[in-house]
């Protein structure tokens, strides 16, 4: 039987993007002060009350328990391999980042990797990242990584946001859609009692 078109869209990967932003759209450094601190930033930590939600972060775990794997780019990866391997208060989080698949896009081709299940995909990030997304395998999921994230949703590469806006200001650093035009789709949006905004949008 001749493969259809739809049948053929199923066969590729989605890929998501979850991440936290204020509401000027800035992502840089959301957990601490020296986790990216480029361009003299001064601000980070400044998402770190998101862990006292209980709205928020059940439906973050809601979000862990699907199968699928992990994409980063090569800064955001070094960040938490530095962290959550070596972390053991029992946080849900830290078995699920250490059991899942994790691919890390570099353009260098040498680097290898401890923390278990860590795959390098080495090239331009836009040709390796389409020739994984159209292999067989489960869904791909993309925690910071600003220039991966830019440099696929230009190329048309991501097939939904989950963002967690924040009700607050920066007026610096890195944003996480700079240089990016893409129409978007509001797929469901969840306010929680901290005022913290969980939205899910796809590309039209």
């Amino acid at each position: 039987m001749p493969t259809r078109p739809e049948d053929e869209t199923r066969l590729m990967r989605r890929i998501s993007v979850t991440n936290n932003i204020s509401l000027d759209g800035v992502m840089q450094s959301p957990m601490s002060a020296e986790e990216d601190d480029r361009g003299g930033f001064t601000l980070g930590g400044w998402a770190v009350g998101a862990g006292a939600d209980p709205e928020l972060q059940a439906e973050m775990g809601a979000g862990m328990s699907r199968n699928g794997a992990m994409l980063f780019g090569h800064r955001t990866y070094d960040g938490m391999a530095a962290f959550w391997p070596h972390q053991s208060d029992g946080n849900p989080f830290t078995e699920h980042l250490n059991r899942t698949e994790k691919f890390v896009v570099s353009r260098d081709p040498s680097l290898e990797f401890d923390w278990q299940n860590s795959t390098l995909v080495a090239g331009e990030a836009v040709q390796t990242v389409a020739e994984l997304k159209a292999s067989a395998g489960g869904d791909l999921s993309i925690l910071g990584s600003g220039e991966l994230v830019r440099a696929l949703a230009s190329a048309g590469l991501i097939d939904e946001y989950v963002l967690i806006v924040h009700p607050l200001l920066l007026g610096c650093g890195q944003r996480m859609f700079d240089g990016v035009r893409q129409d978007l789709t509001l797929l469901s949006s969840l306010t929680t009692a901290t005022g913290i905004t969980l939205a899910r949008y796809a590309p039209r």
